[in-house]
């Protein structure tokens, strides 16, 4: 990898890893709905000049219903259930759950797409939802001040971008990068329009917060979802999604330092299983012989 693209992909992690950190400082005053909303309408506004220029609005008029779905699944709801989910649970718990993403796109390609795992990337599979079991066992509480439903909420978000890639992979093949990115977003901000107007807070916001949804919105969302697709162009896909296993370290270290949350040993060894699941799910790494040629198991 060049010095220019490994600093574009280090770059990306670190800006995915502080919308965790910027997610807690705005819901803690906007609230879940209204900081999913206000991020994606702004995002929406930085992004829309660019595409623009480019040349491919039309890409985002045919293609409008996809990119609301997509939008939905890849930003609206993700981005509120984190929001709700920072509110109980540290950043760092919510980042390494973000981390399983790639393990629900394999599972979601196996059960929609028909993509079915070899034997090394099903006990990647099996390895990493163990992971995540370890993890959230001792997290599932649904009494009264439990954490149980901020871990839900976060496994729900993953969720919807395993459905959000496949959905993509499905529908929006061939569409241009900026323009499903800004679909995505003006998509989002539609479907988000109702909830943020209903749960806007009732006091005015300070300033803290305020940056907070402008940095979600122009660093972690506009800028780095031009790195991303930047990263693929430049390094291919397969690689660009690796960018997956640094966002917890940088998740991690911002909450240590910015927020004073505590990181446990069991969430480090939790987050190795799941990592390394995440490299047999994703083919990084094998386990046994590869897949004979003609073997009808497809790769994910």
């Amino acid at each position: 990898m060049k010095s220019s693209v490994a600093a574009e992909f280090v770059l990306l992690a670190a800006l995915w890893g502080a919308s965790f950190m910027f997610m807690r400082l705005g819901a803690a005053e906007f609230g879940a709905w209204a900081t999913a909303g206000g991020r994606v309408a702004l995002a929406s506004l930085v992004l829309l000049p660019l595409l623009w220029r480019s040349g491919h609005i039309g890409a985002l008029r045919r293609h409008a219903g996809h990119l609301f779905i997509s939008g939905m699944l890849s930003s609206g709801l993700p981005f509120a259930l984190y929001s709700y989910a920072v509110l109980s649970i540290t950043t760092g718990l919510s980042s390494i759950l973000n981390a399983t993403t790639p393990l629900f796109g394999a599972l979601v390609a196996w059960l929609w797409l028909k993509d079915r795992p070899d034997r090394s990337r099903l006990l990647g599979l099996a390895l990493g939802f163990a992971g995540v079991a370890l993890l959230s066992w001792e997290k599932a509480s649904f009494k009264p001040g439990g954490t149980g439903w901020a871990v839900l909420a976060c496994l729900a978000a993953t969720l919807c971008y395993g459905l959000a890639a496949n959905h993509a992979k499905r529908f929006l093949g061939g569409v241009p990068p900026l323009a499903n990115a800004t679909g995505s977003q003006i998509g989002a901000s539609v479907g988000l329009a109702v909830p943020t107007i209903v749960y806007w807070p009732e006091q005015p916001p300070g300033a803290t917060a305020w940056l907070a949804i402008v940095a979600l919105a122009v660093l972690c969302s506009a800028v780095a979802y031009i790195l991303y697709f930047r990263l693929i162009a430049k390094a291919g896909p397969s690689k660009a999604v690796t960018v997956t296993f640094m966002i917890p370290l940088f998740a991690i270290l911002y909450g240590t330092v910015f927020l004073g949350e505590a990181l446990t040993g069991w969430m480090v060894v939790c987050g190795g299983v799941i990592l390394v699941g995440i490299a047999l799910a994703t083919g990084l790494l094998r386990w046994g012989k590869p897949t004979p040629p003609g073997s009808n198991v497809n790769n994910l």
